[in-house]
């Protein structure tokens, strides 16, 4: 007896102990860095941040290079700016972007599924599919969309959707972000590196994303009355459907501007591209000639824009050269000496303080002066009232606001009385009786430089309009015509290769020079 009621204390003695081995078992075996589990505050800003940054990149490598803001010095055959690149160009952008895209989704779908659901984080997330998806689209035509972020669920090869159908549903979801946006759940400040939590700028950047996303098609005949009516219906109800008002509603991410490696908002350019490589292309001539005849101050350097010989957008002179750029698409051999270039680093030596490679302002998305240019569109085919020179003089005044901060916001101040001289005394000026083809130049011509380093959208417009119109050099290939998209990347039609068949027995050979659907007549 007395052995068993020793073996019984002993049992209970030992309870207390085994029980304080296993406390917090699950807790000290739990990885504190690989969290499992996240929320939409937590993913929204490296989303963003990831998806400005490819827009940029390829703005400056192949965006540039195709719309003669940029000229390589190259004598290779391989070279952007003669329409002739490889096709694993047509790799980084898909495989970015596709990857932000499960992110946007997966900021729509945890704040539905919250404990306490948020609007506002759902409309944001809705808003950052229908930006990539629409610019994925307009880069390679008909693109895996409706079961494309299926990957949590084992579809990893999905169809190819119609471009007309994915549109459709994009400007279904901007409808859906907009009501959302409009019950203005409160979100985490920091979480938004765009607008600092201010849900009112989200829905006007909804809406005016809603307005590029409807010009952009509505030169196709079976959907124009109904984007010409959508249009309509949002420049009438601005209550309903609020767009950009100003610069103060851009959407765009300012860097800090230093070279900083631990600040995660400096500018990719500073860290990501050589500043041997990012001042190597030259300015070309067509992007140049116009700011020099304009006497334009996002060129010109003096008070009270600034000083020295670097103008706002950082174009320097290179050694030897002068103010003057390199014509486009010249035969190999036969380039002109690099006048100018884009300043990589500041260079206080030459009394200049501006250089594009760390300038705050490059991360941008969408700008408010491009919804004018839209609406000076739409006013000048008659789609819907307002005066076509008002929006039209507003852009330029918007643009050049933009990146010339001293430069006052309005068309009423001295400033721009004086650049509208330049501008008339260049042919520039606006005339209610010109045909609608000469306006459709001058709205694109101003609007060409307001899209500056706007990812890839001056390609996009030039594809849907036809203007500016460019100089065509002897070296161009792809028969002189601007590519029309780029093919789909060699991987996906080896892993997903039936649907790829597929998608191009539907829109045509997957080649540069094959028409989107938004493209063809």
């Amino acid at each position: 007896m007395r052995k068993k009621l020793m073996i019984a204390c002993m049992v209970l003695m030992a309870v207390p102990a085994f029980y304080s081995c296993n406390k917090g078992f699950d807790e000290l075996n739990t990885d504190p860095i690989n969290i499992l589990e996240t929320s939409s505050d937590k993913l929204l800003a490296p989303a963003l941040v990831n998806s400005i940054w490819p827009g940029m990149s390829r703005n400056r490598s192949f965006n540039n290079e195709l719309m003669q803001v940029t000229v390589s010095q190259s004598d290779g055959d391989n070279t952007v700016f003669r329409y002739a690149f490889r096709t694993s160009m047509s790799d980084y952008l898909w495989n970015a972007w596709y990857v932000q895209l499960t992110n946007f989704k997966q900021v729509d779908s945890l704040a539905r599924t919250a404990k306490t659901p948020n609007t506002s984080y759902q409309g944001i997330g809705k808003i950052g599919k229908v930006w990539l998806f629409a610019n994925l689209t307009d880069i390679y035509g008909d693109i895996p969309y409706f079961h494309a972020l299926e990957g949590d669920q084992g579809n990893v090869i999905p169809s190819f959707d119609k471009q007309k159908d994915i549109y459709m549903d994009l400007f279904k979801q901007l409808e859906e972000a907009n009501t959302l946006l409009a019950a203005g759940s409160p979100i985490v400040l920091s979480s938004d590196p765009l607008y600092k939590g201010n849900i009112a700028k989200w829905r006007k950047f909804c809406n005016s994303l809603y307005l590029r996303l409807l010009m952009r098609i509505s030169g196709k005949a079976e959907v124009q009355q109904q984007c010409i009516d959508k249009i309509k219906e949002i420049v009438a109800n601005p209550s309903q459907y609020p767009i950009f008002q100003s610069n103060a509603d851009c959407a765009r991410l300012l860097w800090s501007g230093g070279t900083s490696t631990t600040d995660p908002y400096t500018s990719p350019f500073v860290n990501g591209v050589r500043a041997q490589d990012f001042r190597g292309p030259a300015v070309c001539s067509f992007f140049l000639d116009n700011l020099i005849a304009w006497s334009d101050p996002r060129y010109v350097s003096s008070t009270p824009y600034g000083s020295g010989s670097i103008g706002r957008l950082g174009i320097s002179q290179a050694s030897g050269g002068g103010w003057f750029g390199v014509k486009s698409g010249y035969t190999p051999g036969t380039g002109d000496t690099k006048g100018c270039y884009f300043q990589s680093y500041d260079n206080t030596s030459t009394g200049g303080t501006w250089s594009l490679q760390q300038n705050t302002l490059t991360g941008i998305i969408m700008q408010y002066s491009e919804v004018q240019f839209i609406l000076a569109e739409a006013a000048a085919k008659g789609w819907i009232d307002g005066d076509t020179k008002t929006f039209f003089y507003q852009g330029i005044a918007s643009a050049l606001n933009y990146w010339v901060p001293g430069f006052p916001e309005n068309t009423t101040s001295s400033n721009f009385t004086t650049h509208l001289a330049n501008l008339d005394a260049a042919g520039q000026h606006w005339d209610d009786n010109l045909s609608l083809d000469q306006k459709m130049e001058k709205i694109h011509l101003q609007k060409y430089y307001a899209l500056f380093m706007t990812d890839l959208q001056q390609w996009f417009e030039y594809r849907r309009t036809g203007h500016p119109i460019l100089p065509k050099g002897p070296g161009l290939q792809n028969g002189g015509v601007m590519p029309a998209r780029l093919v789909y990347p060699v991987y996906v039609q080896a892993a997903n290769p039936v649907n790829y068949k597929a998608a191009v027995a539907v829109q045509g050979p997957d080649e540069i020079f094959t028409n989107v659907w938004w493209q063809r007549p």
